[in-house]
């Protein structure tokens, strides 16, 4: 079994090697959309596909690797999406089967899914998967035990947990650089956790994602750099269909505010990624963590 592809991104702006990272699933499968029965979802129109090949372009124009988080009810609809991603020479790491957040899952079921996921993906990648991410970043403290999980299932690193408070997600207080830490079992298992910074004495997302839409861009660049100055790699995500702007409009399938989160500055997303490739250097987070020392 063949692993994923490193790269040397160019040198701009910082010394420190960052990771990007992209949460492949398509746009009625977020967690604001979490309304829609998940029985329904073959009745709307997919765009992953697409919208994930804008990515690669993206990443491939700016010569970076990534690592690209998929979910395996994704892999099994469109298996052609994992084949191109190994086959551009990325990190295939895996983002849960059905996107359902931990906390709304048993045990049994939480292992089930992440097997069955790695299983899939290793066999269309043709890579091992190492890495894990959690829908919705819901490794929170009421669900630490899906890290005995993780490595039960022989995942290496997570890059689950945000450093903060956040009424769905977040470890406030969490370490906020790369880190080995201990399960609830025992075990030990490396995370790379979602970048924050540090404003006033309070902590501010800026690892990307909605983040990047609905901030000035100016926020994410000082937040990434502030991280790089403590010499701390910082981890950038996004998803494929954040830069698919003409995607169908289910505003009436959320509320007001799951709404202004999913579709503002949907069309800021791609010149803005492309901006930021060019400040900072990238790559995936295998490479990171292994050119770290740290798997």
């Amino acid at each position: 079994m063949r692993t994923a592809a490193r790269t040397t991104p160019s040198t701009i702006g910082t010394d420190v090697l960052n990771a990007v990272s992209v949460d492949v699933e398509d746009y009625y499968q977020v967690y604001n959309f979490r309304g829609i029965d998940r029985t329904h979802w073959d009745g709307f129109e997919s765009r992953v596909e697409a919208s994930t090949i804008r990515v690669l372009d993206i990443l491939d124009a700016a010569g970076v690797k990534g690592t690209f988080f998929c979910l395996g009810c994704v892999a099994d609809q469109h298996p052609s999406i994992i084949r191109t991603i190994a086959e551009r020479g990325h990190e295939v790491a895996s983002h849960g089967w059905s996107h359902t957040p931990i906390w709304d899952l048993e045990v049994d079921a939480f292992r089930e899914e992440v097997v069955r996921t790695r299983a899939l993906l290793e066999d269309l990648s043709g890579t091992e998967v190492i890495g894990f991410r959690a829908p919705s970043f819901s490794v929170t403290e009421r669900t630490r035990w899906a890290l005995d999980v993780l490595v039960e299932t022989g995942h290496r690193y997570d890059s689950s947990i945000f450093p903060v408070r956040h009424p769905d997600y977040g470890i406030p207080g969490s370490e906020e650089g790369i880190h080995r830490l201990d399960t609830p079992g025992g075990a030990s298992l490396v995370e790379f956790p979602m970048t924050v910074a540090r404003f006033l004495g309070r902590t501010i997302p800026v690892s990307g994602g909605g983040y990047f839409r609905l901030l000035p861009f100016s926020i994410t660049r000082w937040g990434l750099r502030q991280a790089n100055r403590k010499g701390r790699p910082a981890v950038f995500y996004l998803h494929p269909w954040e830069v698919d702007p003409d995607q169908p409009d289910l505003r009436d399938r959320t509320s007001r505010l799951g709404a202004f989160r999913h579709y503002t500055g949907l069309r800021r997303t791609e010149p803005r990624l492309r901006k930021l490739l060019k400040m900072f250097r990238f790559t995936s987070l295998r490479d990171v963590l292994e050119r770290g020392g740290h798997l």
